[in-house]
């Protein structure tokens, strides 16, 4: 398949997507959501295990392109919320696959939200996170307001949204919005190294041990429990408890098969 504004690559079970538009520092666009989401799509019809979202140059992503080609900002922006920023968002935190960030350069506004979206994400050391929204009279979007708030907590999204200013990737990672910071050279490679680590791993625990967690970030310990029941139900009927119990007995590491 071929796509406008990203690059696709399959390795190992493990989808890398970058989103390439460098002229613009990977600014988004409804054909930048339109190709992630087939990527995606394809990535997962093809057999990935986990998928890696980066982007191609300088930067990570820009956030909105309000300029395009030239043309005039939407007088509706909540109308492109509807249509492409939110339907990622929501296709992202459904998916059955680990998904991993590889912040190689800023991560501004709706770009940040991209960018926090990771179960994992790794942040290159020269790498900054923005919440700009209120830099240029806008409001969080793409998830950002939940990402932020649910890291760090009221005080500090409110320090981010409300001023405007960068946060350097030491202090990300101290806050606890990124997982782990890599140098440069090595953030992508460190990303698809923990990539491939899960796709080797017990696929299924994994997707429910990523809604689990969402999950418990808005409900009550009664209503966790229940949950985690639910789950490790059906955890216990898949192919890949089976072929831990065996590796254990038999002093091996286990062959998952993602079942």
């Amino acid at each position: 398949m071929t796509y406008e504004t990203i690059t696709f690559d399959l390795t190992d079970r493990v989808a890398t997507l970058a989103i390439d538009r460098p002229a613009r520092m990977n600014a988004l666009t409804p054909r930048v959501f339109a190709d992630l989401t087939a990527g995606i799509d394809a990535a997962l019809g093809q057999g990935a295990r986990a998928i890696v979202l980066t982007g191609t140059g300088s930067a990570f992503c820009s956030g909105a392109d309000l300029v395009g080609d030239g043309g005039a900002a939407p007088s509706d922006l909540g109308e492109a919320l509807d249509t492409s920023y939110n339907p990622f968002v929501r296709k992202v935190a459904a998916l059955d696959v680990p998904f991993l960030t590889a912040i190689n350069g800023p991560a501004v506004g709706a770009g940040l939200g991209l960018a926090l979206l990771g179960d994992i994400s790794v942040m290159a050391r020269s790498a900054y996170l923005l919440l700009a929204f209120v830099n240029i009279g806008l409001v969080p979007d793409a998830g950002a307001t939940w990402l932020v708030a649910k890291a760090v907590g009221r005080t500090k999204a409110l320090e981010m949204a409300l001023l405007g200013e960068k946060v350097d990737a030491d202090a990300a990672h101290h806050a606890g919005l990124v997982t782990r910071v890599a140098d440069d050279g090595v953030v992508l490679h460190e990303t698809q190294r923990l990539a491939a680590k899960l796709a080797a791993g017990p696929s299924v625990a994994i997707g429910m041990i990523r809604k689990q967690v969402a999950a418990a970030l808005s409900i009550d310990l009664e209503q966790s429990l229940a949950i985690e029941r639910e789950n490790q139900t059906r955890a216990g009927y898949t192919r890949d408890f089976a072929e831990a119990v065996q590796a254990f007995g038999e002093k091996r590491k286990p062959v998952f098969e993602g079942r």
